[in-house]
């Protein structure tokens, strides 16, 4: 179950009550009156069921509480109540298969923004896959595959796509845009270095194979990447979070791009190429994987979405 609380001006507060009460997945109702100080109202708070969640944001939103007032939303843990699980049982559906279609935007929006903590994640990460296709150590791929932080905007433009919301296609886009080249850049620059400084030769970085399925595209790359990209959606609508560690060693972005970045340094483009044309494969077969599972999604159950910009940041 999610947690709800809404500011509500006073003259709403009535009208929050009585949507709260029309609908079975919602319990644990609680007003404190003239509560909320700025904005000035009601405090309003109760628990819903994940599968009620959607229309009851909906029906709340449609009394303007998000624009006079406030909702938040929060994971319930755990829950030691009757009524709660009465509450479950009478609402629609399974909440493992609900998907809380405003929280989904709120997520991927705040994982897809391009900022200092983003390009450092990702060019930490570029630079672990060069050092792992230097060394020809598959663990410190697979290393660099779980810090990348990339699938957070490739969701969020499947979820931008889906929902039409195109300011989050464009932020999410601009953080890959403007990051892989970075990363990859930077990730040039130090092997170029590390070149300099004797740390390893050009015959010693091709000589091992272990790495080569990094760059070597084949008909499984597309299936590997659709497979990642559908199930890391699917963990994200179900909050089943864990399996996104998979998600992140399924898919060879981060890899493919430090290995560009080492190609280039040694001059070897066409594995450069390869690389690069690997992480464009990779890249498009996850959104459009996870673009589809929510399209199936959203056609599986009708639902009411109240479109909101996201804040500038």
């Amino acid at each position: 179950m999610l947690h709800l609380r809404a500011i509500c001006p006073t003259d709403r507060t009535d009208a929050v009550l009585d949507v709260l009460r029309e609908h079975d997945g919602v319990t644990h109702v609680v007003v404190l009156r003239g509560a909320a100080v700025q904005p000035p109202g009601d405090l309003v708070e109760a628990d819903v069921a994940r599968e009620s969640t959607d229309d009851v944001v909906a029906d709340l939103c449609a009394l303007g509480v998000d624009e006079r007032g406030g909702i938040t939303l929060e994971q319930i843990d755990t829950s030691l109540s009757d009524a709660a699980d009465r509450a479950e049982e009478a609402a629609p559906g399974d909440g493992a298969d609900a998907v809380v279609w405003d929280g989904l935007v709120n997520r991927t929006g705040e994982e897809s923004r391009l900022n200092a903590t983003f390009l450092a994640f990702l060019v930490v990460a570029c630079l672990l896959a060069a050092v792992g296709v230097i060394t020809n150590s598959p663990v410190t791929v697979m290393g660099a595959m779980v810090l990348g932080p990339e699938f957070g905007p490739l969701a969020a433009i499947a979820v931008g796509l889906v929902q039409r919301r195109w300011d989050l296609v464009r932020r999410a886009a601009l953080a890959l845009v403007v990051g892989f080249p970075v990363a990859v850049l930077i990730t040039a620059l130090a092997t170029l270095l590390g070149s300099w400084a004797g740390l390893f030769g050009r015959e010693e970085v091709l000589a091992g194979h272990e790495m080569d399925f990094v760059f070597q595209i084949g008909p499984f790359s597309l299936v590997v990447a659709l497979l990642a990209g559908a199930a890391g959606m699917l963990s994200m609508t179900s909050a089943k979070s864990a399996a996104l560690v998979g998600v992140f060693i399924s898919i060879t972005t981060v890899p493919a791009a430090g290995y560009a970045a080492v190609a280039a340094v040694l001059g070897e483009w066409v594995i450069c190429a390869q690389a690069l044309g690997q992480l464009a494969i990779n890249l498009t077969g996850v959104v459009a994987a996870a673009a589809l599972v929510l399209a199936v999604l959203r056609r599986g159950r009708r639902h009411r979405t109240v479109v909101r910009p996201l804040p500038e940041g």
